[in-house]
């Protein structure tokens, strides 16, 4: 099983989205500052998660979401669960 995550910055309110096979081990990588691209954001706590069955999946399903590049479709799935079309 594959999650796709949203992690919170609690320093500043950015997220970062990510996938992984094992969300407890990634959480504590990003909060011990061993993930180059969220040192600066600790600490941080998952938001958001989505289960896959495939890696390739989630990884497919992390690059549209980063693809969005904008907070409030990401706030809107946050949410409720769900990107609009609007959003």
């Amino acid at each position: 099983m594959y999650k796709v995550y949203v992690l919170e910055s609690q320093k500043n309110g950015r997220y970062y989205i990510g996938y992984t096979g094992d969300m407890e081990a990634r959480l504590a990588e990003h909060n011990r500052g061993k993930v180059k691209s969220t040192q600066y954001l600790r600490p941080l706590k998952v938001v958001y998660t989505e289960c896959f069955q495939t890696g390739l999946e989630a990884l497919r399903r992390e690059r549209y979401l980063k693809s969005l590049k904008s907070r409030i479709p990401i706030q809107q799935l946050i949410s409720t669960g769900a990107i609009s079309s609007a959003g």
